[in-house]
C-alpha cells in the first residue's frame, strides 16, 4: 500500500471518466455504509473518502488506488 493519507491531502485516482483530482475528506478505519453499500475498512487497510475538485462528487477507495499530487 502507498503511504497512508490523512484528511485534507490532495490526491488523484483513476475512474471510468479518466484521472480525477481531489482531496481526502475522511479516513475510515472501521466498516462503513457508503452510498448504500458496506465498505470494509480497518486500521491496517483503511478506506479513504475522497471528494472530486471538479464535480464535488464523493467516492471511497483503498489507499493503493490513490496517488499523492
Amino acid at each position: 500500500m502507498n503511504t497512508p493519507f490523512k484528511a485534507g491531502d490532495a490526491v488523484r485516482w483513476n475512474s471510468e471518466a479518466g484521472e480525477i483530482h481531489g482531496k481526502v475528506v475522511k479516513v475510515h478505519t472501521h466498516d462503513v455504509e457508503f452510498l448504500g453499500k458496506t465498505r470494509r475498512a480497518s486500521r491496517e487497510e483503511p478506506q479513504y473518502e475522497v471528494k472530486s475538485d471538479k464535480t464535488g462528487h464523493l467516492a471511497m477507495h483503498h489507499g493503493d488506488a490513490l496517488k499523492s499530487t
